[in-house]
Parts: structure tokens; C-alpha cells; sequence
């Protein structure tokens, strides 16, 4: 099984699209698809992710501008996995930060660190427990030292629930990563790499 990892750009948009158009993932139930635009360095003030369809043309226009960020995994010419990674520092005003990371505001950087924040994995089921997340999170870490952050920060549940539950990835992931505990936000922990 060969997985190569492709940071996501524009050229990749009908790959990413189809992806999440065809792939089970969360509820695996149509009304649920996400296309990964509650997680993005945009204001969501004024947009509508109300419907599969809404959310689908907002990836649209998302991942032109690069207001998402992440990375696709491939298996013989398929995507079968994706990571959003984006600069936590433009993520703080996304949907899904106001909505579910509103504890974490009381957890600030230091003036001047550059922060990259994993905020999602979707795995095809057919390639979950394959390693296909550790190589995605492997990637994230790679570019962001090259890209001159000073961590990457990740935002698991302490406990598994289940999958839907557990986007963000395990525990289990990160410490094989090199990922350590920096503080306890209610039911998740903010675990940290240092790249410098």
C-alpha cells in the first residue's frame, strides 16, 4: 500500500470535493457532510452552512482562496484521508472555534509564536488504523518547521468517545508524534510539538 500526502491548493479542489461528496465519514448520513468549512481563517459572520449543498460551495471558494488548509492522502490515485491544519492564530473567529474551543480562550500564546493547529482528520473507512492520520500528522509537522512555526498544536478528547465524537484525532497519535501535554481544557487537551 503506497499513501502519498499532498498539501491541499487550489489544483486539487474536485479531489478534496470528491472526497467528502462520496466518502463516509462523521454521521454518514448525506445532511452531515462537512467540507471542512466550520474550520477556516474566515469570519464566519453572515455565511450559511446550513445544508450539505451551502457548505459544498463555501469549500468551493474556501480552498481558492486558502482560507482552508490541510493536507490529502492518496492510495492509487484516491483519496482516502484529509487533515486540517491551518495557522491557529488566523483560525480564532472559524464556525466550529467559536463554537467548540470557546474554553481554549483563556489558553494564549505567547506575542510572536507561530502556532500551526490540527483541527480535524476524515479517514475513508476502508483505510482507518492504517497509519494514514500518523502520515498526514507527520506531513503537518514537516511543513510547519519548514514554514518557520514554532509549534504544532492539536486539541484531542482525554477519553475516546467515538468516531464522530473524535475528529481531532487520539492521544495515542500525537505522543507517537513526539506531541506533549501542555494543559487540560474541560474534556480535551491541548498537546503541543516544538519545532525550534
Amino acid at each position: 500500500m503506497n499513501i502519498e500526502i499532498h498539501k491541499l491548493t487550489p489544483d486539487l479542489l474536485d479531489d478534496y470535493l470528491h472526497f467528502f461528496d462520496t466518502t463516509p465519514h462523521s454521521t454518514n448520513k448525506d445532511e452531515h457532510r462537512c467540507y471542512c468549512v466550520c474550520w477556516s481563517s474566515d469570519n464566519f459572520e453572515g455565511k450559511d452552512f446550513s445544508t450539505a449543498e451551502k457548505r459544498r460551495d463555501i469549500a468551493i471558494e474556501y480552498v481558492n482562496e486558502g482560507k482552508i488548509k490541510g493536507y490529502l492522502a492518496y492510495c492509487d490515485n484516491k483519496v482516502v484521508g484529509w487533515c486540517n491544519a491551518n495557522t491557529k492564530s488566523d483560525c480564532l473567529e472559524c464556525l466550529s472555534w467559536q463554537m467548540f474551543m470557546k474554553p481554549f480562550h483563556k489558553y494564549e500564546d505567547a506575542p510572536g509564536i507561530k502556532v500551526k493547529s490540527v483541527l480535524c482528520f476524515a479517514i475513508a473507512p476502508e483505510m482507518r488504523r492504517k497509519g494514514v492520520s500518523e502520515l498526514l500528522l507527520s506531513r503537518v509537522c514537516e511543513d510547519a518547521q519548514k514554514e518557520g512555526f514554532d509549534f504544532v498544536e492539536a486539541y484531542p478528547n482525554k477519553e475516546f468517545i467515538n468516531t464522530e465524537e473524535d475528529f481531532m484525532g487520539p492521544v495515542k497519535l500525537y505522543e507517537k508524534l513526539g506531541f506533549y501535554v501542555c494543559c487540560e481544557v474541560d474534556n480535551k487537551l491541548v498537546m503541543q510539538k516544538k519545532l525550534k
